[in-house]
């Protein structure tokens, strides 16, 4: 395949992942409005509500590793797609669960809607298999951004949706007396329906459209003319990727960026809408704060991608951590009924997150060998989930014992932690004075 053919597929692979992930982002944006808040009505408990958080954290680092493994058997098309696939599997359960007024129901189902969020992330990878170095951070980006759209959607949409079906709940059962009253006051299953909705479009899309399938091209293109290509685009599993991991001090420090970002990130953004639900906020000023805070995750992706190619991975990564720190100050003195300070901090939580995600993820690919990418990128997103994983669960068990201004006082110790590491780190191999970067040698 010529050059202007692999750019060509390049442009096409991007484009079909993006969609994707328009549909993608209305499903789990609609998830993480809606989840915690249904959990903690159905339970009456705050640290329920951030269990629900944290099952579909946990969903996504536990099928990281296998759609890893399944991208590097059989594409990233298929692994993709099943991702897709097991979250409105989930969607449909947790649908199910509310309808029941189950908790424990609805947590195990977010379980399987973690895998949502696991294949969006892989998507990101995706975007990268035949990107130029010089061109790793952009392309990643814009599929990034492209989650945007559908997540800002989606918890306004969910709104809409539960607003809907409370209606029609309460027209369905007008003239019961208690079981009115009872229908009226609950929540619905019409938000996770539109989740469910919006998966299965993310899996056809990606299942009719990514052709020729990116991580095959690419095994092909690094295959001599006249040899037999390799069985598969990955050297080993989990154990070759951590040893990859190891054995660089860029690998090192854009794994520890992305984990910690993400699990500061997951830890106050799942437990701001209980914060504001003690203020007396509605599901639909909920849903504006949580809707800027995603636009600030995705929004900038592209501007992000573009200075971490030219300015250098490390130093939009340490950049990241100083935002996420001003964050965590912003909203560590919000009361719960100040949406307008909370949505400030939302954003910056979003853009430091967003720095993390793409420098992260462009260095990690640019410090990995190609052979062992697929098997790095898998643990990649298990660390990520684990770590956010923590964050939520931390962050439900903070909230019940002290308080929302304690778990973001945490959450800014946590981060001047990484910070102390990461500055000197950056400093020898990133594109900090003296130093030289590592995707531009």
């Amino acid at each position: 395949m010529t050059s202007l053919d692999l750019a060509r597929t390049q442009r096409r692979t991007v484009a079909t992942l993006a969609a994707s992930q328009v549909l993608a982002g209305v499903g789990v944006a609609t998830g993480i409005a809606v989840s915690s808040l249904i959990a903690s009505e159905l339970s009456g408990s705050d640290a329920v509500a951030g269990l629900t958080q944290t099952a579909a954290v946990v969903g996504a680092a536990a099928v990281a590793l296998p759609l890893a493994r399944l991208a590097a058997r059989h594409g990233r098309r298929r692994s993709l797609t099943t991702g897709f696939v097991l979250a409105a599997v989930g969607a449909v359960g947790a649908a199910v669960a509310t309808t029941l007024g189950s908790w424990p129901a609805l947590v195990v189902a977010m379980v399987l809607f973690g895998a949502g969020s696991a294949a969006g992330l892989a998507s990101r990878f995706a975007a990268t298999d035949l990107a130029t170095p010089e061109r790793r951070a952009t392309d990643l980006s814009v599929v990034v951004w492209a989650t945007t759209i559908g997540s800002v959607l989606g918890p306004t949409l969910g709104g809409l949706a539960d607003r809907v079906g409370a209606g029609a709940a309460t027209s369905d059962h007008a003239g019961h007396g208690a079981a009115q009253a009872a229908t009226g006051a609950g929540p619905t299953a019409a938000p996770y329906v539109l989740a469910t909705v919006a998966f299965v479009a993310a899996a056809l899309v990606v299942w009719v459209w990514l052709r020729p399938d990116p991580l095959h091209v690419a095994a092909e293109a690094r295959t001599p003319a006249g040899t037999v290509p390799p069985p598969g685009p990955t050297a080993g599993g989990v154990r070759a990727g951590w040893a990859v991991v190891r054995s660089s001090g860029a690998a090192r420090l854009a794994l520890g960026a992305v984990v910690v970002s993400h699990l500061v990130m997951v830890g106050l953004m799942s437990m701001t809408p209980v914060h504001m639900n003690h203020g007396g906020a509605t599901l639909q000023v909920v849903g504006l704060v949580i809707s800027a805070h995603i636009a600030g995750m995705y929004a900038l992706s592209p501007v992000i991608g573009w200075l971490a190619d030219r300015v250098g991975h490390a130093r939009v990564l340490v950049v990241g951590g100083v935002v996420l720190l001003g964050a965590a100050v912003v909203v560590a003195g919000a009361p719960s009924d100040d949406s307008a300070r909370l949505t400030v901090g939302l954003v910056l939580l979003g853009i430091g997150w967003s720095c993390g995600l793409v420098a992260g993820s462009a260095l990690l690919v640019d410090a990995t060998p190609a052979s062992s990418r697929t098997a790095v990128q898998g643990v990649s997103d298990l660390s990520m989930n684990a770590g956010g994983a923590v964050g939520g669960l931390l962050a439900g068990g903070v909230i019940a014992l002290w308080s929302y201004a304690t778990l973001a006082w945490g959450a800014a110790a946590l981060v001047v932690a990484f910070l102390v590491v990461a500055v000197p780190a950056a400093r020898r191999i990133g594109r900090l004075p003296g130093s030289v970067d590592v995707g531009r040698r």
